[in-house]
This record gives C-alpha cells, structure tokens and sequence, in this order.
C-alpha cells in the first residue's frame, strides 16, 4: 500500500462526470476515480473548509465515529473488478479493529474530515503518460478525466460561492489527464 494525497477533484467534460485525482505521497503516480456530484462536492467542501448549516452525510459518518467513542485509522483502496473500485475504512474502537467496505469517494471523504491517512494499492497507481490503463471507474465510466486545480483558498467558501465554482468552470479551465 502507497499512501497518497487529493491532488485535483474535476469535471470529465466527455462524460460530465467529476473525477478525483489521487496522487502518490512524495511522488508523480496518480489513480483518477471518476465520482458523483454529491461525494465531489463533499470533497471539495471539505478541502475548502466550506461549512453547511446542518451536517451532511460524511459529516454525519464523521459525528457517528467520534460519538461511539472510535477513530478512522487510515482508508485504503484495494482493488478494482469490473470497472469498480473497492475501499476499506479501518476503524478502531472500544471493540477493537474493524474494517468497513466502503466506495471509495465516501472513504476519501470521511477520512478529509477525519485527517486519516489514504492508502491505494501500489498497482493502481499510473505514472503521468503511461498510457496503458485499464480504463476503470466507480462509476462505470471509461473516459480519461480533465481535471482542474483545486482552490488555494485560505478563506472557507460558503455553499453558494462552492455552488458558483463549480458551476462557473468551463472546458478551457481543465487540461487533458493523460495515462
């Protein structure tokens, strides 16, 4: 297992589906994940500091293991079979150590909001021009991602000016991922 950061998070203008860019710790291999709009802008809220009125979903994940009295050790993604990516969270607690099947973008995430540690299988990761791939998706999509720079923002966003973000990005804002 290689640990690894969120380098980017954008939008696969060939599909309109947004793409997390994962990107290896002290290192140049990536593992693109395509992702729904709803784990993007979790991400992306989170990355931004961005607070909502009332907890979302992965706010709610983080909420329940604190409040059980537990902690997220690290995520890890595994593998991938059929175009589908697999991730474990590693939870401990007063029971002991658990692991938690999980999509991927859900334990990317919980584990921002946690300040645990991602680790991705050494064999999903691609060198920047590799071409070679295997094309998988969590979401059933085959196509290369474009993908912006996230925001160096010190100041949190509100969630009409995260709104207004993603909704103000075009094509030209995204260049072509390349595996």
């Amino acid at each position: 297992m290689v640990e690894v950061v969120v380098s980017r998070l954008g939008l696969d203008s060939s599909t309109n589906t947004y793409v997390v860019i994962l990107q290896e710790k002290d290192g140049a291999r990536l593992l693109p994940i395509w992702i729904g709009q709803p784990e993007a802008e979790s991400i992306v809220m989170q990355m931004n500091k961005a607070k909502r009125e009332r907890p979302l979903t992965h706010d709610l994940c983080k909420s329940l293991i604190l409040g059980l009295g537990g902690a997220l050790r690290r995520v890890h993604i595994t593998k991938v079979q059929q175009r589908t990516y697999f991730a474990e969270l590693h939870l401990s607690g007063k029971a002991g150590e658990v692991q938690i099947d999980a999509r991927p973008s859900d334990s990317i995430a919980v584990a921002l909001r946690l300040d645990a540690p991602i680790f991705v299988q050494e064999s999903l990761l691609t060198t920047p021009g590799d071409e070679s791939t295997d094309d998988a998706d969590e979401s059933g999509y085959s196509s290369p991602p474009a993908t912006p720079e996230p925001s160096d923002r010190a100041d949190p966003l509100t969630v009409e000016q995260l709104k207004a973000y993603l909704e103000s990005l075009r094509p030209e804002d995204f260049g072509k991922f390349n595996l």
